[in-house]
C-alpha cells in the first residue's frame, strides 16, 4: 500500500465530493470531510472520516477546519475544492443578490479554503490542490451565464496559482466534469432567477426541460470519477486540466476546434494591431 495521504474535501456529503472521499478512504487514505450539515456527513462516513462543518464563505471556519486537520493528522496532502452550486437562468432574470451568492460560494469560498490550506502545504513543501470546475468552466453554457462565469473564474485562478505554488512542490489540477449523476439538478439544489421577463420565456422553458430530462439520467458515475481523482493525486506529475466524461471531452474538442478556426480566420487583422517595425 502506498503511504497514507490526508485529504481535505469540501462538499463531501454527496455527489462528486462523496465519490472522491469514498475512493480516498478505500485507498487507505485519511479524509477530512466537510459540509454545511454535520448530520449528513455522519450518515455517510460515521467515524471513518474526520467530519467537520464548513461554510466555505467563512474564512475563519476554513482556518478552524485546517487547524483541526493538522491536530488530528499532522499534515494535509490533497485539497479538493468541491463545494458549490449552480445558479441558472438568463442573466437578466438573475437578481444581483443571487449573483453575489454564486460568486461568494463558488469563487470566494474556493479562495478562502485554498488560502487556509496553502500555508500548510508550503511548510511541507508538498501538496496537491484539486479545484473542481466544470465543462461549463471551459465553454459557456446557454442559460447558465452566472454558473459558467464563476467556473471560468476558477479556471483562470487555477492556471495562475499553479505557477505560483509550483516552486514549493505543490501541484494543482483542474477537474472539468461533464454531466454526472448527482443531486446537482434536483429541485432543492437548482437555483433559478426570480425575475420573469417575457422575452426569455422560450429559453427558460427549454432550459428547464433539459434539466428535467437529464436529472438522474446523466452518464457520469461519481464513484468512477472518485477513483480517477485518487489516481491523479498519486501521480508525480499530474495534469493541469483533467476532463471527465465523454460529453465533457466533446465540449473541449469542439471548442478547441472553434477557437483554432476563428483565430486563423482573423489572424491577419489580429497581427495588424502591432506597431510597424521600421
Amino acid at each position: 500500500m502506498n503511504e497514507q495521504r490526508v485529504w481535505l474535501i469540501t462538499g463531501a456529503a454527496n455527489g462528486l465530493g462523496a465519490g472522491i472521499a469514498k475512493a480516498a478512504l478505500a485507498n487507505g487514505d485519511a479524509v477530512v470531510a466537510t459540509d454545511l450539515d454535520l448530520t449528513r456527513l455522519e450518515t455517510v462516513y460515521g467515524d471513518r472520516a474526520l467530519n467537520a462543518v464548513l461554510d466555505i464563505r467563512d474564512f475563519t471556519q476554513a482556518e478552524a477546519v485546517v487547524a483541526a486537520a493538522i491536530e488530528r493528522f499532522g499534515r494535509i496532502d490533497v485539497l479538493v475544492n468541491n463545494a458549490g452550486y449552480g445558479q441558472f437562468g438568463p442573466f437578466e432574470e438573475v437578481e444581483p443578490q443571487a449573483i453575489e451568492r454564486q460568486f461568494a460560494t463558488n469563487v470566494f469560498g474556493t479562495f478562502n479554503v485554498t488560502r487556509a490550506v496553502l500555508p500548510v502545504m508550503r511548510r511541507q513543501r508538498s501538496g496537491h490542490v484539486i479545484n473542481m470546475s466544470s465543462n461549463g468552466g471551459f465553454k459557456g453554457v446557454l442559460g447558465a451565464s452566472m454558473y459558467s462565469s464563476s467556473k471560468f473564474a476558477i479556471e483562470g485562478f487555477s492556471e495562475a496559482l499553479a505557477l505560483e505554488i509550483a516552486p514549493f512542490g505543490i501541484k494543482l489540477t483542474l477537474v472539468e466534469p461533464g454531466a454526472f449523476r448527482t443531486e446537482f439538478l434536483d429541485s432543492r439544489m437548482l437555483k433559478l432567477g426570480t425575475r420573469v421577463l417575457e422575452d426569455y420565456n422560450d429559453l427558460r422553458a427549454k432550459t428547464l426541460a433539459v434539466f428535467e430530462a437529464r436529472n438522474h439520467q446523466q452518464v457520469g458515475d461519481p464513484d468512477r470519477l472518485g477513483d480517477a481523482v485518487v489516481k491523479l493525486a498519486a501521480l508525480p506529475q499530474p495534469p493541469l486540466r483533467f476532463v471527465a466524461g465523454a460529453d465533457a471531452v466533446k465540449v473541449v474538442d469542439d471548442k478547441l476546434a472553434f477557437v483554432a478556426t476563428e483565430l486563423n480566420q482573423w489572424r491577419d487583422l489580429s497581427l495588424s494591431t502591432d506597431f510597424n517595425e521600421v
